[in-house]
């Protein structure tokens, strides 16, 4: 009688969560082999270790290490068998209490901090350093203050000088008006008031430049050998027929030029008061020598 075969039961499904999780999974490390360390590898690898020992450290890595050091050190408390604490416990010292009187609340009770002195200065050369920077930086702002303050005063002094300068060439014209009207007799520039001579003379200079620049201008375009019958004094100058006069030296002038502005001016002033009852501030020709109704004789009595 044949066998028969049972029939095959139908296998589950395995549950959602039974899959392999390749993601999670877990790679474990080789183990160390139990090989015996070779002849050959340890000796390459004390040689190694040799070396590494036998190099001498940079600066920056003994810096690094005494750092390394110092910190642990200070980290760590003093132990017991310290000759130190041993001193300090015999004194009274307990572990975690404050230094001194028990009663000062002021007790510290962590040591001081270290600040390691890294150059060869003294112990006051910071200091004396800080010191002198903030007395450089107090010169320098003084400096700048004081250049400031020199530089508004002689821009104030330039603008007053110039503005007086333009009321003394006023005056000048002034008193030239009533000295000398329009249309009266010319006369010699030695003559003239040496209050306002030095305007004639500046009249004279630029009158004399004017003219020799256009004489000069005239002999170019012309033959030196014509003759002309309509040449006056001042045409035979620019042509070198005749001799220029030479201007002569006025000392008086110079002299009362080289006076400060204020004091020509004030010499001006004067004169016109004094002479002509005339105010330089009032701009006014006054009847008598009173001059009533006049403020004063400064500029500062007429504002």
């Amino acid at each position: 009688m044949a066998p028969t075969s049972s029939p095959s039961l139908p296998t589950a499904d395995p549950a959602p969560g039974e899959f392999d999780d390749y993601m999670s999974m877990t790679v474990t490390e080789p183990t160390e082999s139990s090989e015996k360390e070779t002849y050959t590898q340890r000796r390459i690898r004390k040689q190694r270790e040799a070396e590494a020992r036998s190099r001498p450290k940079s600066k920056a890595e003994l810096a690094a290490a005494a750092a390394a050091a110092r910190d642990d050190a200070l980290s760590t408390a003093l132990p017991n068998t310290s000759k130190g604490f041993q001193m300090m416990a015999k004194l009274g010292f307990r572990p975690g209490a404050a230094l001194g009187a028990p009663s000062n609340p002021n007790a510290r009770t962590e040591p001081l901090n270290i600040s390691v002195k890294e150059d060869r200065g003294g112990v006051g050369m910071q200091n004396e350093k800080k010191r002198k920077f903030r007395e450089e930086v107090q010169g320098v702002e003084k400096k700048r203050k004081a250049e400031e303050g020199d530089y508004r005063e002689r821009v104030s002094r330039e603008r007053e000088e110039k503005r007086v300068e333009g009321l003394f060439g006023g005056a000048m014209r002034v008193l030239e008006g009533l000295e000398q009207p329009e249309g009266g007799d010319k006369v010699p520039v030695k003559k003239v008031n040496v209050l306002w001579r030095g305007l004639v003379r500046e009249r004279c200079e630029k009158e004399r430049g004017r003219r020799a620049r256009y004489d000069l201008h005239q002999s170019l375009s012309r033959n030196a050998a014509y003759d002309d019958p309509e040449e006056d004094e001042h045409d035979r100058q620019a042509l070198g027929r005749e001799e220029e006069d030479v201007e002569e030296e006025d000392e008086e002038l110079d002299k009362f030029l080289s006076l400060s502005g204020k004091d020509r001016l004030g010499r001006l002033v004067g004169c016109l008061r004094e002479e002509h009852q005339y105010c330089f501030w009032c701009k006014f020709k006054y009847d008598d020598e009173k001059m009533e109704g006049c403020p004063g004789l400064e500029e500062d009595d007429h504002d």
